[in-house]
């Protein structure tokens, strides 16, 4: 019987003469394929694994020097803003788990929710890839904006979501029990809006493939970093390099803004290319000040030998 395979908005359908089967879950040689750059460690399901430390200092960098980075390497379309924000106190850190939702459709709703019930999922749809997030995962969801009937999550689904994640959601869509999601402790939440409503005609079409989230476009994998500017995505293969420079440009201007208080330097010397003696001033300051310096001495030492600074 002649077979094959046609990559659609809701994963690989697999036709043949007589009959198709859905995966709903991208395959894995697809997000393979699509983060080729990506060089380290991998979840079964083919996903990046960037590492548990990079994702905890991922909190602590400026938004607009991840941005800077981003630019420079032709990442162009990694931010959105004009977001409702659960505790924006708090920054949201994490590896990126993709879903994508569109206006019911029965004759493509059907099929889904049958297939999802063969592979064994429970429960609605929209709550078919929370079972997949792991420690440090950040569910983000394309609702294409629908906030009435477009309810994602409330409550019950948002202290699951954080038990087995620890971190939040990005939802280009709404919630409902906004209430009972800011008693989740640490539980932090990127939304379009609010609404009482239950979720209504909203289908969900696939899990862990390309999504787009406003002007964003996101694949499962990578980091991303949620702020009260906005959020921004970060491919995978280029977290370190955006981490480490972010904190280095921080550690620079951490320098700068204590010299220039006490009056050390003017504003031109610091603003533009440093002079030698103000590089080595730099480097004992920071040998003086070690609990300022998040990345390892290694990092720094590459970084500096690296790049021009």
């Amino acid at each position: 019987m002649k077979k094959f395979l046609l990559t659609t908005a809701f994963g690989f359908l697999c036709l043949s003469e007589n009959a198709f089967s859905q995966q709903i879950q991208w395959p894995k040689e697809q997000i393979l394929l699509f983060t080729s750059q990506w060089k380290g460690e991998r979840f079964p399901d083919g996903r990046p694994r960037v590492s548990d430390d990079l994702v905890k200092r991922l909190a602590n960098i400026s938004l607009e020097e991840a941005w800077g980075v981003l630019r420079n390497e032709g990442y162009n379309n990694q931010f959105e803003a004009g977001w409702q924000i659960i505790h924006p106190e708090k920054p949201l850190a994490g590896r990126v788990v993709t879903a994508q939702y569109m206006p019911t459709r029965p004759d493509i709703d059907k099929p889904i929710r049958e297939k999802g019930k063969a592979e064994g999922r429970l429960g609605s749809p929209n709550s078919w890839p929370i079972d997949l997030l792991q420690n440090g995962d950040v569910y983000v969801a394309d609702g294409y904006g629908k906030i009435i009937d477009g309810t994602l999550i409330g409550d019950n689904l948002g202290n699951s979501i954080y038990a087995k994640s620890k971190t939040g959601v990005v939802f280009d869509a709404g919630v409902r029990d906004l209430e009972g999601l800011e008693e989740i402790d640490g539980f932090v939440g990127f939304v379009r809006g609010y609404d009482p409503s239950y979720i209504k005609d909203v289908m969900l079409t696939s899990i862990n493939a390309p999504i787009r989230i406003g002007r964003a476009t996101v694949m499962p994998g990578d980091l991303v970093l949620g702020k009260k500017e906005g959020v921004i995505f970060i491919p995978a293969y280029l977290a370190e390099k955006v981490i480490i420079t972010s904190e280095f440009v921080a550690l620079k201007d951490g320098f700068g803004h204590q010299r220039l208080r006490e009056g050390k330097y003017t504003p031109g010397q610091i603003d533009q290319a440093w002079t030698e003696e103000i590089k080595k001033d730099f480097l004992q300051w920071i040998k003086d000040n070690p609990s300022k310096v998040p990345m390892s001495k290694a990092e720094l030492d590459a970084y500096m030998k690296e790049r021009n600074w």
